[in-house]
């Protein structure tokens, strides 16, 4: 079962595209990050989804939101895939263990070997606030992105 809002989120520490470290606690007491849980890099609608989200990613940039995509493909499928479509934002790899940051958010797909569409934002405090997860097979809208961010911009969250 995913988490549920207002809860910690789990800290992790993944590699992004470039090979580096990320930890999520490291954004703690600095800014809040919409983590976007995606099935497989270069799927036609993990491609879509993500293209919406490069296309307005003033949405997050604005709110000073980091926007964050995880999958469980590997670090060198994430940076081919964000130099093909243009993405200016991080992806990690929950690549080894396989889907493990995924399990822990209970969005991980047992039977896939992949994780369910799901969005949690988060944040200052590492709270996560909002949080929306789609059928598989469905794409994620970006009306529900934009819900997401008030939600976790109103005074209880921000």
């Amino acid at each position: 079962m995913a988490l549920e809002n207002d809860t910690q989120a789990p800290d992790f520490e993944l590699a992004n595209q470039f090979g580096e470290h990320i930890r999520l606690g490291e954004f703690r007491g600095k800014k809040p990050v919409a983590l976007v849980f995606f099935p497989l890099a270069f799927s036609s609608t993990c491609t879509t989804e993500l293209c919406d989200l490069r296309d307005n990613i003033s949405l997050f940039q604005r709110n000073g939101i980091e926007l964050i995509g995880i999958s469980v493909d590997s670090k060198a499928t994430l940076r081919a895939f964000a130099e093909k479509e243009g993405y200016d934002f991080t992806l990690l790899a929950d690549f080894w263990p396989h889907g493990e940051v995924a399990k822990e958010y209970g969005v991980f797909l047992e039977e896939k070997g992949f994780a369910n569409r799901a969005t949690f934002l988060i944040d200052i405090n590492g709270v996560i606030r909002a949080s929306f997860i789609t059928a598989p097979g469905e794409a994620r809208s970006l009306d529900e992105y934009t819900a997401a961010v008030a939600e976790l911009l109103e005074p209880a969250g921000v």
